[in-house]
């Protein structure tokens, strides 16, 4: 695999798209980088810049940006809600594919050593990029802010790891690290008030709030023996979280980091904010997302609202994430682009997918021009899912028939491995389709030398038999899919048994049609034993559908 690593620097201006666009450029600028996100905050004057690639081509880019920043960004002048210490506030690098957080941390090192020495910054380096446990936090390191470093940075235990013990008057100083993946998640509260929204906050917030006697903010600090402060831990784990005014949107919001979304979800830092503000007269109106947030973030939050409501999570994606979002209330203060908002979605490569974008029209269309695909193992992939669909289906309106609500739960299960299905075979109807130009594309490489005829053949070879394996898998997931058909045939709401029993039909259809794909490219295969094992599967496979689908027809001409 591939290394990649993810870099979302912070750049102390939210205002002026100028500058950004400037600082932007120097990023695109560097091949091997793609740019992802760029969100600017007017009230926080602050832009959160998200971009990916290669390890060496990141760090190049990270710091043509942080250089340019530092040339553009006057500090001095700097005012803005959310602390800072200077021009590139803070530069994590995250470890996203074929790279440990080890490796990511020694490209950290190696970036703040450039920037210390050529651009003459004073750089912190944090997380697990710094092996000084008493000055990784970020927090910690900012403590003082832009106007307070110029006295810190003096002090012996705050000596920059790299560049110059000075803070410098307009660049001020920089913090760089490696990290795992954080969300920065903002909670938008019907109040104006900084000290009530910080009140929620301490009350979520890992860190929670010192302990007081009486008066939470007045009282009198309560200590240990030792005479140290005695602290009252906030409700949510790996959760940071200060309260602040936006003036741009005239509202407090709660402003929180979460450190590790497997610990504490979006969803569960948002319900519990919701929880806490309602015990202080406060109503939480919607939230929004700062920079990037990956998948699975929002298919959990979805899938989290529609249980509360009982009703079945077997959805789209596309549907989870609406409900998403409309429970989170991200559409509050903009809209949210899922496109432009989920990592995933940024990364994809969209030409690798070509036909499952199309509509049915342009389908049928480009399957019938004289192009030689998509051919029979595309139209196969895309009638077993086509034939799952109808028994997801039959599993959403049975979770949702009036009088069934106490199996609700039962039903939304089945759809739920039907949406896996349906999304497997969608992904190989582009694949199929892939798999024939690899070998196209092997037939039209060089073969002038020996070196070279050897080198087409093997790519030959290698290609045909990804041509076998693509189709077998197809005739697999429409065999493993006709499970959940025959339970909705069996159990299912009975107004809806012959559609079941049309995606038998079609689950059928898809694996006979797989299978002989998967034997004419296997019968160009130097590796016999490999195909001859592989077509013995594959007859095994097609005798079980057949069995399945006369069982499933057998129910539902039963119940016609």
């Amino acid at each position: 695999m591939n290394q990649l690593i993810e870099c979302v620097p912070n750049f102390s201006e939210g205002n002026d798209m100028n500058i950004i666009k400037q600082i932007t450029n120097e990023i695109e600028s560097v091949d091997g980088v793609k740019l992802l996100n760029v969100d600017p905050g007017k009230a926080t004057n602050r832009t959160v810049v998200t971009f990916v690639g290669n390890p060496q081509a990141v760090i190049d880019a990270a710091f043509l940006a942080i250089k340019k920043a530092s040339e553009l960004i006057d500090m001095s002048k700097h005012k803005g809600e959310h602390p800072r210490m200077g021009a590139t506030d803070v530069c994590p690098l995250i470890p996203i594919a074929g790279i440990s957080m080890e490796e990511t941390a020694e490209f950290a090192k190696k970036l703040a050593a450039r920037v210390g020495k050529e651009i003459g910054i004073a750089v912190y380096l944090y997380e697990a990029a710094q092996a000084d446990k008493k000055r990784n936090n970020l927090s910690v390191i900012r403590g003082g802010e832009y106007e307070g470093f110029f006295k810190k940075i003096k002090l012996p235990e705050w000596k920059p790891d790299f560049g110059p013990a000075e803070h410098s008057v307009k660049s001020g100083s920089t913090v760089i690290g490696a990290r795992d993946f954080l969300v920065a998640y903002n909670v938008n509260l019907n109040t104006t008030s900084t000290r009530r929204a910080n009140s929620i906050a301490f009350d979520v917030r890992e860190a929670g709030r010192v302990k007081r006697e009486g008066d939470l903010v007045t009282g009198k600090i309560v200590t240990d023996e030792k005479g140290n402060p005695v602290n009252i831990p906030g409700s949510l784990k790996s959760v940071k979280a200060i309260g602040w005014y936006i003036e741009e949107y005239g509202i407090a919001q709660i402003s929180m980091n979460l450190t590790n979304i497997n610990v504490t979800s979006v969803h569960k830092a948002f319900d519990e904010v919701c929880n806490k503000a309602t015990e202080r007269g406060i109503r939480v109106t919607g939230s929004e997302l700062v920079g990037l947030v990956p998948l699975k973030s929002m298919l959990d939050a979805g899938k989290y609202f529609l249980e509360k409501q009982n009703r079945s999570t077997g959805v789209s994606e596309k549907e989870l994430i609406k409900i998403a979002v409309k429970s989170l209330g991200l559409d509050e203060l903009s809209p949210f682009k899922p496109e432009e908002r989920i990592i995933e979605y940024l990364l994809k490569n969209d030409s690798m997918a070509r036909l499952i974008k199309m509509d049915l029209v342009a389908f049928a269309d480009e399957t019938a021009s004289e192009s030689p695909a998509p051919g029979g193992g595309s139209i196969s992939a895309y009638v077993g899912a086509l034939g799952i669909s109808l028994g997801t289906m039959v599993a959403n309106l049975s979770s949702h028939k009036a009088g069934w609500d106490e199996r609700w739960k039962e039903f939304s299960d089945w759809a739920e491995k039907g949406q896996y299905f349906k999304n497997e075979l969608l992904k190989l109807v582009d694949e199929d389709t892939n798999a024939f130009n690899k070998i196209m594309t092997a037939f039209g490489l060089p073969k002038a030398t020996e070196e070279e005829k050897k080198a087409r053949t093997q790519a030959i070879q290698d290609a045909t038999k990804y041509a076998t394996e693509v189709p077998f898998k197809v005739m697999q997931l429409c065999y493993d899919s006709m499970e959940v058909i025959k339970a909705m045939a069996e159990v299912g709401n009975p107004n809806s048994v012959t559609d079941a029993g049309v995606g038998a039909l079609c689950a059928r259809s898809a694996v006979m049609g797989a299978f002989l794909n998967v034997k004419i490219n296997a019968g160009g295969l130097t590796d016999k034993a490999f195909a001859e094992k592989l077509i013995a599967e594959g007859s095994a496979l097609e005798a079980k559908t057949n069995e399945m689908e006369a069982a499933i027809l057998k129910i539902v001409n039963g119940k016609i």
